[in-house]
């Protein structure tokens, strides 16, 4: 830990002061580490303790196994909450996701918890949050891999989901308390995530995505790579669209994903018929309340009654423009 709290803002300097330490041409530790060992350390065990995070070694028998087969593993992780032990899936992609992405992860994440697969994402805006809300709302597990200190949640605004995703799994970053989410951590941060999981899959991203280097970094660490695709008149489906021809497996449902990881696929619950202006919404196109009267041949007030309770029963959502979708894509 002296090492990573010496060197705060950098993760490659930490590792590299770790490794000089450990190395026999370099006994000794610089003086950096040494001022930490004595002097920021004790506060940092007392901080992480306040905030309910603890400090897993790469030594420590809770350190993931995958992780630590990486070529460039972290020296340990600030954990809070359960690391996961078993079957782990990546799901990445934009921040500015559309409704489709958004959706098709919130499903992705939802059925791959149903089925005892750990979800790991990044909680930044977009797809990372929608996959930790599909999880969480399926009762399993999820990890948040971050890009900052255990003090610094970010994006801001989902310090509620942070909570809920410590409760129900665990959030995790090797940076220490004070660091801040700096541009450098993030690329860092996306060969953790791709080291965590045996599967990665991406849900749109541009040419220049994030995403696309956790693909890149899971390509090398021998992980599976799959891709959703998407339309061809999007930018955002440049980035799975190119890597399914590259060679990609494409998902196409929550089973392509549980076969990549050797899971059988899951039996779908039984169901009653469909409202029927939930049955004219379409998966991952949000529709207006006019052309949905019209569809329907109900009148407006009508329409926007079962809408309301659609939306109280967290079938739909209504979208900023005014228009409602689906919360989530049906299997």
């Amino acid at each position: 830990m002296a090492c990573v709290v010496a060197h705060p803002d950098g993760g490659r300097a930490a590792r590299d002061a770790g490794r000089a330490l450990l190395s026999l041409d370099a006994p000794d530790a610089d003086q950096a580490v040494r001022d930490a060992l004595g002097d920021r350390v004790p506060a940092v065990e007392q901080t992480l303790a306040a905030l309910g995070w603890r400090w897993v070694s790469f030594t420590d028998p809770d350190f993931p196994p995958r992780l630590s087969t990486v070529s460039d593993p972290p020296l340990g992780l600030f954990v809070r909450g359960t690391l996961p032990t078993d079957h782990a899936v990546a799901l990445v992609g934009a921040r500015r996701a559309t409704s489709y992405g958004r959706e098709v992860a919130e499903y992705l994440g939802r059925e791959l918890a149903l089925a005892g697969v750990a979800v790991i994402s990044g909680m930044a805006r977009g797809v990372d949050g929608s996959a930790h809300r599909g999880a969480l709302a399926a009762g399993g597990k999820t990890v948040a891999v971050w890009g900052a200190g255990p003090d610094r949640v970010y994006p801001p605004e989902h310090a509620e989901l942070a909570g809920e995703i410590a409760a129900l799994g665990c959030l995790v970053t090797e940076y220490p308390p004070g660091a801040p989410p700096l541009g450098r951590h993030f690329p860092e941060r996306n060969r953790l995530i791709a080291g965590l999981v045996e599967a990665v899959v991406v849900i749109e991203a541009d040419e220049r995505s994030g995403a696309l280097i956790t693909a890149r970094l899971a390509l090398d660490e021998g992980r599976d790579v799959l891709a959703v695709p998407g339309s061809v008149f999007s930018r955002l489906s440049a980035g799975p669209n190119g890597l399914l021809r590259a060679g990609a497996a494409p998902v196409l449902s929550a089973d392509d994903v549980l076969a990549a990881v050797g899971l059988p696929p899951r039996t779908p619950a039984p169901g009653g018929e469909e409202p029927e202006i939930l049955a004219l919404i379409p998966p991952g196109e949000p529709v207006t309340v006019d052309r949905l009267a019209a569809a329907s041949g109900k009148p407006v007030a009508e329409v926007l009654e079962a809408l309301l309770l659609l939306e109280l029963a967290g079938r739909i959502a209504r979208e900023a423009d005014g228009r409602f979708r689906r919360c989530r894509v049906q299997p």
